[in-house]
């Protein structure tokens, strides 16, 4: 099916994938909406079209007929081929689109993949997609245009839509299930003319019409999208849950999944004087956030106090739709683990320096001294500027933002004592020394970083990124410092409570340092298996950000229970890193887990950097940092825990971070960092 053609290739495309093509809008990174169902009946309609001109199947108005039921080759239709071929002469367009409805989201998910693995599309974190900028020809259908394969497609039919050209039967099928969906006047700008033109070429082939038509039918069948009646919302018991043993040790994920595992997946707390709160948890619902989040869920509501605090409107995690995804591609290379990468040698530095100011006997505060080496590093990789003289208060600030406009924990004027008034004024100051180090001069052959690109952007843009946002933005590096640096105390937790693994991390990191510095290829192969697979299960275990906010800005029904428009919703994505169905044995810390041969991970069960359009955009920045970090501490530092017998606890608020009670002490120095 696939010809070489110099450095290009053709190949060509089936109907559903063209279909889908078609609904991809670039602005928002996702497609245009379809509803649920209509979108399912939809993607059925093109896949039997597609096996009617491959002269499997033949349909009309009133019948479907089997004609040949050897396999097409593609893993999309023989699926359905071959249960057409166990009930042969059964049935209409209509039925067999309704009964192939419900595989609809596996024919879009293989689609999907198909289309990535063609280098068609680009797949980027938080299920969004692009189109691959690799000069596909699209030479799909004795056509000669090049370009990409969507842009050949919609091309094609706007061809057939503003001219008089006899259109082939696929374009018309493709048009009829557009308009029958509602969407080509969102893909087209049709006027009164071309909306004739529509209609005529909707009647134009019998194949497009037979199945426009069931699709239709289907959509508008009222028994098929009836919702069964929902289900009330269970009330979990407060006295219950506070005598949860996890509740003590500040555990959330824990004593949410334990809440799950009784009360179901979607369940209610009624705390004294507030309104009662609703928690989503378990894979099921992590799935439907997943996949449906962007279309029922939004995070400005909840955020929208918390932009004030900073002076801004608009920053990337109250941000959702086309304004979003196009914050997060501006972001994205200066965060990507491709660019840390790039930065070894930087990174490697910096921890190093940090790391020679400890001493032996030295007792280190665990969370104060992981976010003082997350920010030494960070601070100079991504905006140029050394910030340790500002990052304990600007961190405070940044915790009781949180506790006084996100959790609710204390009352909002606790953030206007003069304490916090001198700190609040701190985030205008980093600014201010970022952008004073980021002038032509001082940047030329300098490697291009975080702030180089909020910046530009600020330039080219200024209300999209408006001044008012830049200190926000410029300060993400000190206030990641909190998240990544707490990370990295459970972590090395972790490490030095199991001296067993201790000991195997510790071996990676001789063997890779042996002779020099290691280069990128080193941190992703079989050298590094062991720490990769730990700093996995740390996550599993230790998320340093178990849940997320929402408000519902569409009534939806999830796992029966309604959610209606306006409810807030908080989303326990880590409940399941607790659930033995998802993890077996799951208090166990168990680096197995993440082997070829268990891919336990590989569920909307793990779920460490939240899911869906938010999910954290420079996660595989952090994993490489955190690895990083505990292969240079394994080389060069031993560490004990103090005391020997601490038990890990958690301080669960503003997010999970290690007890404050927790320290090391440096029982050694291994290697010189000189």
């Amino acid at each position: 099916m696939a010809q070489s053609t110099g450095s290009v290739g053709t190949q060509t495309l089936s109907l559903v994938d063209e279909f889908i093509l078609t609904l991809l809008n670039e602005e928002s990174g996702y497609f245009h909406q379809v509803p649920g169902w209509d979108l399912n009946c939809a993607v059925a309609g093109a896949a039997l079209a597609e096996l009617s001109l491959r002269s499997r199947i033949d349909t009309d108005m009133d019948s479907l007929i089997l004609l040949d039921s050897d396999k097409t080759g593609d893993p999309v239709l023989d699926p359905i081929l071959e249960k057409i071929a166990a009930d042969p002469g059964h049935g209409n367009a209509q039925y067999w689109i309704e009964r192939l409805a419900v595989r609809a989201e596996s024919v879009v998910d293989l689609t999907l993949e198909r289309l990535v693995s063609l280098k068609i599309l680009e797949h980027h974190d938080g299920d969004f997609w692009t189109l691959a900028r690799t000069g596909w020809q699209a030479d799909l259908h004795a056509g000669s245009l090049e370009g990409t394969a969507a842009e050949f497609v919609t091309t094609r039919l706007s061809r057939v839509l503003f001219s008089d050209e006899i259109p082939e039967p696929r374009d018309i099928i493709i048009i009829c299930l557009l308009n029958t969906c509602d969407v080509l006047r969102f893909i087209f700008q049709l006027d009164e003319e071309a909306e004739e033109r529509v209609e005529l070429v909707c009647k134009m082939e019998m194949i497009g019409r037979a199945i426009a038509e069931a699709v239709e039918h289907s959509q508008a069948g009222p028994l098929l999208r009836r919702v069964s009646l929902t289900k009330k919302i269970p009330s979990v018991r407060l006295f219950k849950m506070l005598r949860s043993r996890h509740i003590r040790d500040g555990n959330l994920p824990a004593l949410f999944a334990g809440l799950t595992e009784e009360y179901g997946p979607v369940f209610k707390i009624k705390l004294p004087f507030t309104k009662p709160l609703i928690f989503l948890a378990g894979p099921r619902t992590n799935r439907w956030v997943h996949r449906n989040g962007r279309l029922y869920l939004r995070t400005g509501d909840y955020f929208a106090d918390m932009e004030k605090v900073y002076g801004a409107s608009g920053v990337l995690p109250a941000l959702d739709g086309a304004d979003h995804f196009r914050l997060r591609k501006a972001m994205h290379p200066a965060l990507s683990r491709g660019k840390l990468e790039s930065r070894l040698d930087d990174l490697l530095a910096h921890g190093r320096q940090f790391l020679s100011d400890w001493k032996i006997g030295d007792s280190l505060p665990a969370t104060h001294v992981c976010r003082r080496l997350i920010n030494s590093e960070t601070s100079p990789l991504l905006v140029s500027i050394d910030s340790q003289d500002v990052i304990d208060d600007v961190i405070v600030y940044k915790e009781r933002a949180l506790n006084t406009h996100i959790s609710g924990l204390l009352p909002k004027f606790l953030l206007h004592t003069p304490g916090m008034k001198r700190r609040s004024t701190l985030v205008t100051e980093v600014r201010d020394r970022v952008q004073s180090v980021h002038t032509p001069a001082q940047r030329s052959g300098c490697p291009r970083e975080l702030a180089d690109d909020l910046l530009s952007l600020h330039m080219s843009d200024p209300q999209f990124l408006p001044e008012a946002n830049l200190g926000f933005a410029l300060s993400t590096p000190l206030l990641a410092a909190m998240y990544l640096g707490d990370s990295l105390g459970f972590a090395l937790y972790a490490m030095v409570s199991q001296p067993e693994l201790y000991e195997r991390i510790r071996g990676e990191a001789d063997a890779l340092f042996a002779d020099g510095d290691p280069d990128s290829e080193d941190l992703v192969g079989p050298a590094t298996d062991v720490t990769r697979r730990f700093v996995m299960e740390c996550m599993r275990l230790y998320p340093s950000v178990p849940a997320s906010i929402r408000n519902v800005m569409n009534t939806c029904v999830v796992e029966g229970y309604e959610l209606p428009e306006g409810m807030r919703i908080h989303i326990f994505t880590t409940a399941s890193h607790y659930m033995e169905d998802v993890f077996p044995d799951p208090y166990k810390f168990d680096i197995d887990r993440y082997l070829p041969s268990r891919k336990e991970h590989l569920s909307p069960g793990y779920a460490p950097y939240g899911l869906g359009t938010h999910t954290c955009l420079g996660f595989r920045w952090m994993e490489l940092q955190l690895a990083v970090n505990l292969l240079l501490i394994a080389r060069h530092v031993s560490l004990e825990l103090s005391p020997p017998d601490y038990k890990l606890r958690f301080n669960p608020f503003p997010s999970m971070s290690p007890s404050k009670k927790m320290r090391f002490v440096v029982a050694g120095l291994r290697e010189d960092l000189g």
